[in-house]
């Protein structure tokens, strides 16, 4: 089949087409590289063995692109595993994020009777029309699960204004400021991030249980953004750095005050980097676990992260804690999806100087 992807000599169309047939007729004899049940439907077993054979010509072809039979070049050959290897790259790691957020979709759409019957069976019967979506209403309904989104949405909103109100002061004054200590505040920034939080876990405990901040959604927002300020005044500042000075000095001789500048001139030009900080800081509080699951008691306080862990148990139902992972995992997909261009900008901002 690789040969008859090579491009060259009388032209590959011939000899791609006779692969390919090879290749299906293959499959129809029982020989496929892919197992198909014998009870599929023809259907289903015929569009199985034609994506297996567009897939394998496209990808060959793609691979041999300017690869003539005969000895090969040393630059022709690099050429052409560098493509085989970022094709199988971005399927690979395709296929490890798809797969499991594909069988979390499809198992939180099974009612009890069909994971009993079959856990290992992720084809959905669409002639149920909206009852596929049972365990989302079960669960917003008897396990007040909109309580948690509700929770983890104002808790990542105020976790990413208070993260900002510390963070841009600080890193301000780290990149454009002169003071003793400068550098060395500005490199062990991300020194918190040294320390793993499991070993911070038993302090925080016993400190918010000594002074009533456990089990309390203050005290959730006041520990959240002591993981997020650092990462934040680093992104921050090397954004800064790169911010044309001669702007701010221009505004300060025009008699504006240091923090006229900073709220006229600064964050304006900083809305990219601004964007990207929020969203990571947001992503960060949103999918926080460890010091949810060990400050908060209380059902009616849960996070939404806090709310899928208890859903694991034996008393409900699989697809309940499936449809819970979906609920937890869709928005902040959602939201990475259509910001990520900013949260690129951002993480490689103040790189580059010169």
């Amino acid at each position: 089949m690789g040969l008859a992807c090579l491009r060259g000599g009388s032209g590959p169309a011939l000899p791609l087409g006779l692969g390919l047939a090879a290749l299906l007729a293959s499959g129809l004899a029982g020989l496929s590289p892919i197992a198909i049940a014998p009870e599929a439907a023809p259907l289903a077993r015929w569009i199985g063995h034609l994506a297996t054979v567009l897939f394998t010509g496209l990808g060959l072809w793609k691979i041999l692109d300017k690869v003539v039979p005969g000895a090969l070049t040393r630059h022709v050959f690099e050429a052409a595993v560098i493509r085989f290897l970022t094709g199988f790259g971005y399927i690979f790691f395709t296929a490890i994020v798809v797969i499991p957020f594909y069988v979390m979709v499809m198992t939180s759409l099974k009612n009890q009777a069909a994971l009993v019957q079959n856990p290992l069976d992720f084809s959905l019967d669409l002639g149920q029309g909206l009852g596929l979506f049972r365990s989302y209403v079960e669960l917003m309904r008897d396990y007040n699960f909109g309580s948690y989104l509700w929770t983890s949405f104002y808790v990542s909103v105020l976790t990413v204004l208070i993260t900002l109100a510390f963070a841009i002061p600080g890193a301000y004054a780290v990149a454009r400021l002169r003071f003793r200590g400068q550098k060395v505040f500005s490199r062990s920034i991300l020194l918190i991030y040294m320390v793993p939080m499991i070993v911070l876990a038993l302090p925080i405990y016993i400190a918010f249980s000594m002074t009533g901040l456990r089990n309390t959604i203050f005290g959730i927002v006041l520990i959240y953004p002591v993981t997020t300020i650092p990462v934040a005044l680093y992104m921050l500042q090397g954004y800064f750095r790169g911010l044309p000075s001669e702007v701010e000095e221009a505004g300060l001789m025009d008699g504006l005050s240091r923090l006229r500048v900073i709220w006229s001139i600064t964050l304006p030009l900083s809305l990219p980097a601004l964007a990207s900080v929020s969203l990571y800081v947001f992503m960060i509080a949103w999918n926080e676990f460890l010091l949810a699951f060990m400050l908060l008691d209380d059902p009616g306080k849960f996070t939404l992260t806090r709310g899928i862990a208890s859903l694991n148990s034996s008393e409900v139902p699989r697809q309940h804690l499936m449809a819970g992972a979906v609920i937890a995992t869709l928005p902040i997909m959602v939201l990475f999806l259509g910001l990520e261009r900013f949260m690129t900008k951002g993480l490689t901002a103040g790189s580059v100087k010169g």
